[in-house]
């Protein structure tokens, strides 16, 4: 495999803003020829580097989500218990393993604030995890 280029992860960045953008739009950003960027964009897709287009929606503050961050602590070796009751949250989209003081993060989406801190009553009383710290993401700033 071929190391990322810079204008590879500069095409990366523009398809991060806008991954609808047109091919001939991308190259006018870039400065560089619609091939280029068409030939990149395969090269990218084929090694794997880039593995899918999304849609993005509004931003969730709009339509009223609340959205937030958990740190969580856990006893011992609570660790794969934890994870296996957590993925049944439909609340939590996303749960990564960490380093330092906290063993789990979460990202978390609730329709509004009553269903976010029946949520928070949930995670306290979940067998394995010793402490958390849950901070509300107010604004996206970069996406």
């Amino acid at each position: 495999m071929e190391p990322v280029s810079d204008l590879d992860r500069r095409l990366i960045s523009e398809l991060r803003r806008d991954g609808r953008a047109a091919v001939s739009a991308l190259a006018d950003r870039l400065g560089v020829s619609r091939a280029t960027v068409a030939k990149r964009i395969d090269k990218l897709t084929a090694e794997g580097i880039i593995v899918g287009f999304s849609v993005r929606i509004r931003d969730p503050q709009e339509v009223g989500e609340v959205r937030a961050v958990s740190l969580i602590e856990l006893f011992g070796r609570a660790t794969s218990q934890v994870i296996a009751e957590l993925r049944g949250y439909p609340e939590i989209t996303a749960l990564h393993t960490t380093n330092g003081a906290w063993d789990l993060v979460a990202e978390i989406s609730c329709a509004d604030l009553s269903q976010f801190d029946a949520l928070l009553t949930r995670l306290r009383g979940v067998k394995g995890i010793m402490n958390s710290e849950t901070s509300l993401l107010l604004s996206s700033v970069v996406r």
